[in-house]
């Protein structure tokens, strides 16, 4: 979701102007249908005065007929009447009291007393308005000849107009923030390992700016990267040969005690190049596809034969069908170094290795770590000058940890320290 924020924006403001502009125009359609159908009604007045003077004075049906005409009216047939009554669309109805006295014209000598209950509807049938009129005396309905049904067509075209011009202007945007997405995409691209790929893009607007600025920072990072490796690999290139000498010459030494002192100082020298190489690999590790599914036993038992121990200082107790997607090399060194460091630390040189939570542990006595295991994990660091240590065992297992996304955590508990290949919720999420 938070991936697409920019164009889930965009859209919803879509959705929300299209919507309100509807909403409008829906109302200026139910006002102006509302006023067109009063207009119209208004009409009734006449149609019922007219239909009463026709009952009331007991005039012919030709000089009804002949006032209807004057109006533009003209009356139905019963039976087609009642016919529309049932299946025409009801516009509007009104029912009310009218005295007698009141509809009779002024120059009649007879007058009425009481009041007449009149019912009018107006009716649309086939593209025509009619109007039907109940009194006590009977019923009639009439056409409108010259009267069409309600037609919002320049309301319709209106409202076509302006949601045509609001989709394309929307479009317009997105079109603008298309590169910006291609911009996001060779940027995941970059932060999973492939360091070739280009971020140029021609024009002069603000992202096209923005992504040459990136292109400018990727090639300067690639450069910085490339001469980084090739110093590493050329020092530690060198570094081999001398050592390679000196563990010769050491040989002829006739002092067997000098002998022994040469001979760890350049095997500590050549513990130290072969960690800069891995730390070197590791970081310089882009991608995941020399990544594949292993056997943690299996794992297991390649850092065991690296370490050189006897099997029975370790203790495993994994089922033999878990598990893990890894890069064998890397994570057989990190459990090679975790037993290492039991080794050398443990008073008893006993390890047991489990999982709990489907999380690998390293459980082995001793005593409670002096500084948070953020100090240990630092390159080159020990708790006293006097420990035979580099101080690079747990960082070069906290790097390798990262690049599978996990992290390393410590707990103690009860005389046993353990070490713990946590996973890295802050990547999971």
């Amino acid at each position: 979701m938070r991936r697409h924020a920019v164009l889930l924006t965009v859209l919803f403001a879509l959705f929300v102007t299209l919507v309100s502009v509807s909403y409008v125009f829906w109302q200026f359609y139910q006002l102006n249908y509302t006023r067109y159908v009063t207009n119209i009604f208004a009409k009734h007045s006449v149609i019922t005065q007219l239909f009463h003077e026709y009952q009331q004075n007991q005039s012919s049906t030709a000089i009804f007929d002949a006032n209807l005409a004057i109006y533009n009216l003209s009356a139905i047939p019963e039976k087609k009447a009642q016919q529309i009554l049932k299946i025409g669309k009801i516009l509007t109805q009104e029912s009310r009291n009218v005295r007698r006295n009141d509809d009779l014209a002024e120059n009649t000598n007879m007058m009425y007393q009481g009041s007449s209950r009149v019912k009018t509807v107006m009716l649309q049938y086939q593209n025509a308005i009619y109007f039907y009129i109940r009194t006590n005396m009977g019923s009639i309905m009439v056409i409108d000849s010259t009267l069409k049904p309600y037609k919002p067509w320049s309301l319709i075209s209106s409202y076509v107009s302006i949601t045509s011009i609001i989709i394309i202007s929307f479009m317009l945007i997105l079109q603008r923030l298309r590169p910006l997405i291609r911009l996001f995409q060779r940027i995941a691209l970059f932060g999973a390992g492939n360091l070739n790929v280009s971020f140029k893009v021609k024009g002069k607007d603000e992202i096209a700016v923005i992504a040459n600025e990136l292109e400018t920072a990727r090639l300067k990072i690639n450069s910085m990267l490339s001469a980084r490796t090739l110093f590493l690999r050329n020092i530690m290139h060198e570094l081999k040969t001398p050592i390679a000498k000196g563990t010769i010459a050491t040989q002829m030494l006739e002092s067997q005690k000098q002998r022994d002192r040469f001979t760890s100082i350049f095997g500590r020298l050549e513990t130290l190049v072969n960690d800069f190489a891995m730390i070197e690999e590791v970081t310089s590790l882009t991608s995941r596809k020399e990544f594949s599914e292993y056997r943690i036993v299996d794992i297991i038992d390649g850092a065991i034969d690296m370490s050189m121990v006897e099997p029975e200082h370790i203790e495993v107790d994994i089922k033999s069908s878990a598990k893990l997607v890894a890069n064998y090399r890397l994570y057989t060194t990190a459990i090679k170094n975790m037993i290492d460091n039991a080794m050398k630390y443990s008073p008893d040189k006993h390890i047991n290795i489990v999982i709990v939570d489907a999380e690998l542990c390293f459980e082995s006595k001793g005593a409670r770590l002096k500084y948070p295991l953020n100090f240990y994990i630092e390159p080159f660091t020990k708790e006293s000058s006097s420990q035979n240590s580099f101080g690079l065992g747990l960082y070069l297992v906290d790097s390798i940890l990262k690049a599978h996304k996990q992290v390393l955590a410590y707990e103690y508990d009860n005389g046993i320290n353990r070490f713990i290949f946590a996973r890295d919720t802050n990547k999971e999420s």
